[in-house]
């Protein structure tokens, strides 16, 4: 076992990094999704909705710049190319999306992506003691699963 000047295992840092690579791949497609119906959301509910999907994009672009600073930390690089965001997400891609229904069953069924993703990304960290990105990842689905059950309440779902 190597360990880097942080003190953590080198092959469970690259490791960590291929991971939180795929999700930083899921955020940016995430993020283009939200904007994507921030610009596009119609109907009777446009004001409250527009407002919330650019308080949730620019949340977004907050957490892909963390993701890829935490990936530099660790000594891996980022992904930067559209390409490379295709290639990796999982997350489904939201297209013309104007109706609100439409919108944050979109938004729930991605972050329900991001946190499958993040909870594997935590077992991992944990696993290589790193307790910088199992932090983040602690912090990002905590918030997110309070949006996705506020989400779920304004569609009147069950979680």
């Amino acid at each position: 076992m190597r360990n880097n000047s942080l003190g953590l295992d080198t092959q469970k840092t690259k490791e960590l990094s291929i991971e939180l690579n795929n999700l930083l791949a899921n955020f940016q497609v995430f993020y283009q999704n939200l904007r994507g119906i921030h610009w596009n959301i119609r109907g009777k509910r446009f004001f409250d909705l527009h407002a919330k999907f650019e308080e949730l994009y620019n949340d977004a672009q907050v957490k892909v710049d963390m993701i890829a600073e935490r990936i530099l930390t660790l000594g891996g690089t980022p992904f930067h190319t559209f390409h490379d965001y295709n290639e990796n997400a999982q997350v489904p891609v939201g297209k013309d999306v104007s109706l609100d229904e439409e919108a944050i069953k979109l938004i729930v069924d991605s972050i329900t992506v991001l946190l499958k993703i993040e909870r594997e990304i935590l077992d991992q960290s944990d696993e290589a003691n790193d307790e910088g990105t199992n932090s983040m990842m602690s912090d990002f689905i905590t918030e997110q699963e309070k949006t996705v059950w506020m989400m779920k309440a304004w569609l009147d779902e069950e979680i």
